[in-house]
């Protein structure tokens, strides 16, 4: 039996998913090669979408049967780069072994002859490169092959293309902002440990350039010879690689531990040359470790699924061959000068109540986007998450995209095609925490609690229900960082949002702690500078790599030096989310609008750091999320499932929110930041609040959490609403693109030039320009204004190139677009020149010179 998925052909033995199949019919099948296991991946169908699953584990196979195995060889490696011993000795740099072969990476080992090598790992007293089998004492002969030659000569030619400038002193930032020279020994500390990890993973491991090739040497990897497979499992007692290849078998393929707790084996292909490991086989390392046996999905893993009717996840080896591999066919874009991103969650991306699949989303939402004006698209929820409600924030499996909507190569084919469409693809990643969950992630994954992640208290973030990350530890640092160029690297991501980056960089996590802007706040004993030194080596790693790269940082706190260079002495990000305006228009909304203060909303959007680029949102999907309510929804409420249809009358809360709806987000756009972001839906007003399918809870303390039938309604996104021209949700799609064209027309958001020349608590009008715009608000919610002079830098004819009233829009229609708007001489407000123009109550206008002014 076949089953064809992407292209690739998954052959299936009934064993596979034949639910009658026994311990004993599948023991019984096993004749120690593994060509004979089956290949379990395959693809159902179901009424709401199509998933990817593995057919069901062998768990209640007999572990006590004894299987002859074929001869193991130990991973060739001068050592195996480990663990916590590692992290001590980087605290006190003078106690660290200067043996190469003992800390140096295997990708950076100088061979230039066998003899050299086996003399080196005398002197360092660890098994030879050359070991032929798993105690080491059987050298190889130069005619025989390295099994990872390979690997070590692709990653030494990737290694010769790409390269990461050195540190810089680090002083700029005194220079940009002299408030800083207060907090001098901080900041130097600071970027002296970063320094010094620099020359640390210089000296150790050949440069960041190959410390963040990890996923070359651990987890699964492929050479010409066979499989190897290295865990990280420092707590573990014993291992062995388990899986559908050897039916299971706890004895049948045992590893071997270095003295830094790296596990390891090499399997050898089989008789015929086959891969010792089918694709699409299930695979999961079984470990005897403080807290007991247990089965673990690989850290390192690429992709993992569930089972129909099984609630674990099972790691998948996943290794298409190579004519069946997907090839990228269009080229990255160049990075644009200012962002429009279009937020977007491709398993809730349907008009369907059903998890969306990433063909789907590439053949349906991009094209939407491109028409829409979005020169950028930012996934969120790829790295797979066993629990879906979670919005894909806790991460389970850090190097595999989510299994629900398709396949790697499916992933690919959508980037490829948001290529083609001159589309950056942005992934929202998720570095500040994981998942608790022990069964799928790397919660205990050795069995221990201080693994991956602090131990104790610091290592539970309390509100979210997660784990969280040790970055002083040499092992997650090389893990985190060779996941980030992961995605970049092999799936062609352009850049990141990181994830929750306050939680990271605080150890109160910026949780009920109010930032007032005092430079107290962000350096003192509150810091985690540990957080803060990973996050400088990964902008550094990801500019230094990909010039292109964009990364975004979500801090809410408002850090000094976040977005300057690491170089400069700052974190290194591109921009920053600018939370507070979200946050500012949901207290403006709890008011009625003749209560809002011109000034207020003003300081809100303007208040970011000289240099310091800013991506500006109205809302996203936190403000969608059940407990919370759109925009749309604040300013209409019930009344947008009864009166949106133009066929019948609007009622005032419908004009006036789909009125105020269109100025939020202009305005936002116009004085928000250098980007802009949107969450898809959100540009037509959806109706509907994001609510993921769940069943009923009990909580540890007996409390119990109705869910909502596992219902997928409120989980997908109603785009034909803002495709129906006879809905009012029409006409708040037409502005959002007609917004967004705007700003591609003129690149008001990058523009050097913004001046604000009126903020009328009276009037209640704001104008400001923005590159060669002027743009007018009145928030009055009855006065209109005729013959009302506004100020201007430049003199001449204006005209009217994006009016909120337009009825296309769903406004009144009572600005005369074929008006002209010739500037008088003499200052206003401030401004050399000025014009008069008819400001209707409601309304935003943008009005652009189109002709000097007359000549005598």
């Amino acid at each position: 039996m076949v089953s064809t998925l992407s292209g690739i052909r998954f052959p299936l033995l009934p064993s596979a998913y034949n639910n009658n199949n026994d311990s004993a019919s599948l023991h019984s099948s096993f004749n120690g090669d593994r060509r004979t296991s089956s290949l379990s991946l395959f693809l159902t169908n179901s009424s709401f979408s199509r998933k990817i699953f593995a057919g069901k584990s062998s768990y209640d196979s007999d572990s006590s049967l004894t299987v002859a195995a074929s001869k193991k060889v130990l991973v060739p490696d001068s050592q195996s780069d480990g663990s916590s011993s590692v992290t001590e000795q980087l605290e006190a740099p003078g106690t660290v072994s200067e043996d190469p072969q003992v800390l140096e990476d295997v990708d950076n080992v100088a061979m230039e002859d066998d003899k050299k090598v086996e003399d080196e790992a005398k002197k360092s007293d660890v098994p030879s490169l050359d070991a032929g089998n798993v105690d080491g004492t059987e050298a190889r002969g130069e005619e025989t092959p390295h099994p990872l030659d390979g690997t070590v000569s692709t990653a030494k030619k990737n290694a010769t293309q790409k390269s990461i400038p050195p540190p810089g002193n680090g002083k700029k930032i005194y220079e940009i902002d002299p408030l800083l020279v207060g907090f001098r020994d901080h900041l130097d500390y600071r970027y002296g440990q970063y320094k010094r990890l620099r020359e640390e993973i210089d000296k150790y491991e050949g440069g960041l350039e190959v410390f963040s090739r990890g996923y070359e040497k651990f987890g699964f990897t492929r050479s010409a010879e066979g499989i190897a497979y290295r865990e990280w499992a420092p707590g573990a007692k014993s291992a062995s690689l388990i899986g559908d290849f050897n039916n299971w078998n706890t004895n049948a393929d045992v590893m071997t531990r270095n003295e830094f707790g790296v596990w390891e084996i090499f399997l050898p292909n089989n008789a015929d040359g086959s891969p010792p490991i089918p694709h699409g086989s299930r695979v999961k390392i079984r470990m005897d470790t403080p807290s007991g046996i247990k089965d673990s999905i690989p850290a390192w893993i690429k992709f993992s699924v569930q089972a129909p009717g099984e609630i674990p996840y099972n790691g998948i080896y996943y290794d298409p061959p190579e004519e069946e591999n997907y090839v990228f066919q269009h080229s990255q874009p160049k990075r644009p000068k200012s962002l429009r991103i279009y937020e977007a969650h491709v398993g809730m991306s349907s008009t369907e109540p059903k998890i969306n699949t990433y063909a789907e989303f590439r053949d349906d939402v991009l094209p939407r986007i491109k028409r829409l004006g979005y020169n950028a698209v930012q996934l969120m929820a790829i790295q797979e998450h066993s629990y879906y409600a979670s919005f894909g924030y806790h991460v389970t499996n850090f190097f595999a995209p989510s299994s629900r909507c398709g396949t790697p190569d499916d992933l690919k084919s959508l980037i490829d095609r948001a290529h083609e469409l001159g589309i950056l693809v942005l992934m929202d990643i998720v570095h500040s925490h994981a998942s608790n969950n022990v069964l799928d992630g790397l919660n205990m994954f050795d069995g221990t609690d201080s693994h991956y992640f602090h131990s104790g208290s610091r290592g539970y973030h309390w509100m979210w229900d997660s784990r969280l990350f040790n970055y002083g530890s040499w092992e997650v640092l090389r893990y985190l960082l060779s996941n980030a160029r992961w995605w970049l690297e092999e799936y062609k991501f352009d850049g990141f949002r990181f994830d929750g980056v306050t939680s990271m960089m605080y150890t109160h996590h910026g949780l009920e702690v109010a930032f007032t802007g005092n430079y107290n706040e962000y350096f003192g004993l509150a810091t985690d500078v540990d957080a803060v030194t990973y996050l400088m080596l990964v902008n550094d790693l990801i500019h230094g790599l990909y010039p292109e790269a964009v990364t975004i940082g979500e801090d809410v706190s408002g850090m000094p030096t976040f977005c300057v260079s690491v170089q400069d002495g700052g974190v290194g990000f591109d921009y920053r989310l600018h939370m507070a305006i979200a946050d500012k228009w949901i207290e403006l909304l709890r008011k009625m609008d003749e209560d809002w203060q011109m000034g207020d909303i003003v300081h809100t959007l303007t208040n970011r750091r000289w240099q310091e680029k800013c991506v500006a949102y109205a809302e996203s999907h936190d403000q969608a999320l059940v407990g919370d309510k759109t925009i749309a929804f604040w300013l209409m409420d019930k009344d947008m499932y009864d009166f949106m249809a133009l066929d019948r009358p609007a009622t005032p809360l419908v004009d006036r929110g789909i009125a105020l709806h269109k100025m939020i987000r202009l305005i936002t756009m116009g004085l928000g930041g250098e980007g802009y972001l949107n969450f898809m839906g959100n540009e037509f007003g959806h109706p509907e609040w994001i609510d993921f399918p769940r069943g009923t809870q009990q909580l540890p303390n007996g409390k119990i959490v109705p869910g909502n039938n596992n219902s997928f309604d409120k989980c997908r996104r109603r785009f034909d609403l803002g495709d129906a021209n006879y809905l009012r949700y029409h006409g708040l799609q037409e502005f959002d693109q007609a917004m967004q064209h705007l700003e591609e027309t003129y690149c008001f958001m990058t523009s050097e030039h913004q001046y604000i020349s009126r903020k009328d608590e009276g009037d209640r009008v704001i104008v400001f320009e923005r590159g060669n715009l002027v743009f007018v608000f009145n928030f009055h919610w009855s006065k209109s204004y005729s013959d009302y002079r506004v100020g201007c830098l430049k003199p001449g004819k204006y005209k009217i190139v994006l009016d909120s009233d337009e009825k296309l829009f769903g406004g009144f229609n009572r600005i005369d677009h074929s008006a002209e708007y010739f500037t008088t001489d003499g200052w206003f407000d401030d401004r050399p020149h000025s014009f008069l123009l008819y400001a209707p109550c409601r309304t935003a206008v943008a009005y652009v010179l189109v002709a000097g002014p007359a000549k005598d």
